[in-house]
Order: structure tokens, then C-alpha cells, then sequence
């Protein structure tokens, strides 16, 4: 019986490393890596860094703080960016193609000239945010997302408000 118990504990170590941060990468990024494709920068904290021109393409960055960065230029494509915070961030003309942004908090974000092909925007809150020029956006994306009155995009795009129900 102990034999099995220490067995599933080692499992479920294991287990659960492969899904936490990699501190060496988060480490590598804030010394200035520009590219980190499919790095795991799982609950990373980049709040306030400069860090445009980045590829962090295939990154896994769920649950990460980006709020009030400059990610200019960054490749996001196919990255998990779920439950991120981007709040007050700015990602002009950053690639979010085919990206999971779902549950993400981009209120007060700059998102100008950004490319949505793709990206998963489920329950996505861009109150405030600026969107004029994105790329590949579609009514179908904001249906799923939430926004305010002060939330800009692209003409004829339409957002919900994220005070009324679906």
C-alpha cells in the first residue's frame, strides 16, 4: 500500500512539474531573449517592461501579467495567453494569430493594427480598449468578447457591453 502511495505521489510531481513556469526561461526573457518560441512563461510578470519586436510564438502564457508593457511588434502566434493581463498594456501591431486569449483582461489596452486571425476572444474583457485598425477581427470574435462604451473598433464592429448578459 505505501509502495503505491509514493508511486502516485512521484506521478503527480512529475505531473505537475511539466505544466508549472520555467523559472530559467522567465529569467532569460527579462535579461533581454527576444525570442522565446514556445517557452512556458506560465504566471510570468512583465508589468511595465519595454518589449517590443519579441517572438514568443507557441509561448504558454497563461495567467501572466503583462498590465501597462509595450509589446509593440510581438509575435504571439498560437500562444496561450488565457487569463492574461494586459490592462493599460500596449500591443500595437503585435500577431495574435490563432492565439487563446480567452478570459483575457485587455482593458485600457492599445491593440492598434494587431492581427486576430483566428484568435480565440471567449469572455475576453476589452472595456476601454483601442482597436482601430485590427486585423482579421470579426463580429463573431467580439460576440464572444465584452467591452464598454469607450471600447474603439473597427467600423462596423459591434462589442457587447460587459455589464449585460449574453
Amino acid at each position: 500500500m505505501r509502495a503505491r502511495f509514493i508511486a502516485a505521489l512521484a506521478a503527480f510531481a512529475v505531473a505537475g512539474t511539466a505544466s508549472a513556469q520555467d523559472a530559467g526561461q522567465i529569467a532569460r526573457v527579462e535579461a533581454g531573449l527576444k525570442a522565446c518560441p514556445g517557452c512556458n512563461l506560465f504566471q510570468a510578470d512583465f508589468s511595465y517592461w519595454d518589449m517590443p519586436g519579441r517572438d514568443f510564438s507557441g509561448a504558454r502564457l497563461r495567467q501572466a501579467t503583462l498590465t501597462a508593457g509595450i509589446f509593440d511588434d510581438t509575435n504571439f502566434v498560437g500562444a496561450d495567453l488565457s487569463i492574461l493581463d494586459g490592462a493599460a498594456a500596449r500591443f500595437s501591431s503585435a500577431r495574435f494569430r490563432d492565439a487563446d486569449l480567452s478570459r483575457a483582461n485587455f482593458v485600457g489596452a492599445y491593440l492598434g493594427y494587431a492581427d486576430f486571425a483566428g484568435a480565440d476572444l471567449t469572455d475576453a474583457d476589452l472595456s476601454g480598449a483601442e482597436l482601430e485598425g485590427a486585423k482579421n477581427l470579426t463580429q463573431s470574435q467580439l460576440d464572444a468578447a465584452c467591452g464598454d462604451s469607450s471600447t474603439q473598433l473597427p467600423s462596423p464592429l459591434t462589442i457587447r457591453d460587459c455589464g449585460s448578459p449574453f
